[in-house]
């Protein structure tokens, strides 16, 4: 690593909300027809993710929904609807694979994602989220081939940063890091079943001790039943959640695109790190 990254004063906090849709490919990459108990994915279509563009709307913010190809296959109309209401959409795997894969199927589900989602939303994608945490040595080297800008996959840094890949001049990536686990309502709902009254004041710490230090305050969210913020009382622990960082001086809330473009045309503000 080179210099800490540095944000200016201007952005006192950096809020990124991002939504991983994680409809029925969650359950059918895993050979689970989603049926009965395991049709929780498809509420996140059909009402988890209407109510999050809902509720982020009504605060008037950005967020990023990180769709696997397969979702977006089957519920097309869904993804061109975050497009249309100006929310970003990124890919997030094919059918969120959860095992490892060789080097020809990982970079032939990732153009196929990437061919979907362009079809649907006719415009290029920035960004991906690796399903599942699966991601190879050569992983961000498929993305940038087809014009990505940005990752948010590692667990590794409290900020943003250069990620390079390689040792040509453009073998880098910014690398927007999604480590802390209690910022994830997975954990929360599906292990410990925490009542979302609990979860709202656990961010609320997490948010306290980010604005007084690193600034950097990412969010993965599942707008799925069972164990996702999509039913109405997680959702609306989030909007509380808003709603109080919103009273803090600074706080800016900015989609991962926007902000990895920032961090572009910042570059000299971001370390640079080498996994090679």
């Amino acid at each position: 690593m080179n210099q800490r990254t540095n944000l200016p004063e201007a952005m006192r906090c950096v809020v990124l909300i991002g939504i991983d849709f994680d409809g029925p490919s969650h359950e059918v990459g895993r050979g689970i027809a989603p049926l009965g108990k395991h049709s929780w994915g498809n509420y996140s279509a059909r009402c988890g993710v209407p109510r999050h563009m809902d509720m982020l709307a009504g605060h008037g913010i950005k967020g990023t929904f990180f769709v696997p190809g397969y979702d977006a296959e089957r519920h097309p109309d869904t993804i061109a609807q975050i497009d249309r209401n100006g929310f970003e959409v990124a890919a997030h795997g094919y059918l969120h694979e959860a095992w490892e894969l060789g080097l020809e199927e990982e970079e032939a589900l990732l153009r196929k994602t990437d061919g979907i989602l362009r079809d649907i939303i006719a415009k290029p994608v920035l960004g991906w989220r690796s399903p599942s945490g699966r991601k190879s040595d050569r992983t961000m080297a498929v993305l940038k081939s087809m014009g990505y800008i940005y990752d948010s996959s590692d667990k590794d840094y409290d900020r943003p940063y250069r990620l390079r890949f390689g040792k040509g001049a453009e073998d880098v990536i910014v690398e927007l890091p999604n480590n802390t686990y209690s910022l994830d309502d997975f954990p929360f709902y599906k292990f410990s079943h925490t009542p979302p009254s609990e979860v709202l004041g656990q961010w609320k710490s997490e948010f306290d001790a980010i604005y007084g230090a690193d600034r950097f305050f990412v969010m993965s969210l599942h707008p799925r039943a069972g164990w996702g913020s999509g039913t109405p009382s997680r959702t609306r622990a989030l909007s509380d959640l808003i709603t109080y960082m919103k009273g803090h001086d600074g706080v800016q809330f900015m989609d991962y695109r926007s902000f990895a473009l920032w961090c572009q045309e910042h570059r000299d503000n971001l370390e640079e790190v080498s996994f090679a």
